[in-house]
């Protein structure tokens, strides 16, 4: 089902009992957002956190960046394909709700991997000389574009990123968009899709990922 079709219930249901089970901490982390936090559905929930564990799984990837943590899911998912001296860094401005992934993190067999930061991405890609093998961007979308810029520069040959939210509820479409979020979006897809030093393929799940990888 796409992102633009009318929501099915019975199919989400579907496709999460025919997928692996989610893990106890996340099953308690997701009820947890939705209790505590006024926008829940920026979780990036069952169907999504089972898509990048697989892939950061596939890849044991030494170094992962995440911007954007909201209330950790997503990172606790990266997290589990890292190498035995593997390192996530997520970063995310939000102090109000850090209390939550912190929480999580500490509880987690991942916790001594994880770097949690309250800081701003920009400012951070400009100064860090690391090199990434897996990047998974859900963040605020007026900066897509800016942090494609600079992240790029911080991957290397078979390097993966992830951008959420790239159909942005099918606003992509428009064809003059006046919120600046569709902008970004759009700009960010149309120079994804003209970079010759990555191959990509935008996947309809939830509200969109684009997956890239570094030729």
């Amino acid at each position: 089902m796409s992102f633009f079709e009318e929501k099915n219930p019975e199919m989400d249901r579907y496709l999460e009992a025919h997928a692996s089970s989610e893990p106890e901490i996340l099953k308690k982390l997701r009820r947890e957002t939705y209790q505590k936090t006024t926008q829940p559905h920026m979780i990036s929930g069952y169907q999504q956190g089972r898509l990048l564990t697989i892939i950061s799984q596939m890849m044991r990837p030494e170094n992962i960046l995440e911007i954007g943590t909201f209330t950790g899911y997503a990172t606790l998912c990266l997290a589990a394909g890292l190498t035995e001296n593997g390192r996530i860094t997520t970063l995310d401005v939000n102090e109000d709700l850090a209390y939550l992934p912190k929480k999580y993190f500490a509880e987690s067999e991942h916790s001594t991997r994880i770097d949690f930061r309250l800081q701003d991405a920009k400012e951070f890609l400009n100064e860090t000389a690391q090199f990434f093998d897996l990047i998974f961007i859900d963040a605020d979308k007026e900066n897509y574009a800016e942090y494609f810029r600079l992240i790029k520069p911080r991957t290397k040959s078979g390097s993966v990123i992830m951008f959420d939210n790239v159909l942005w509820y099918g606003k992509v479409l428009e064809e003059n968009p006046k919120q600046k979020a569709t902008q970004a979006i759009k700009e960010l897809n149309d120079l994804i899709a003209k970079d010759d030093d990555f191959e990509n393929l935008i996947l309809p799940l939830r509200d969109g990922v684009n997956f890239l990888r570094r030729k």
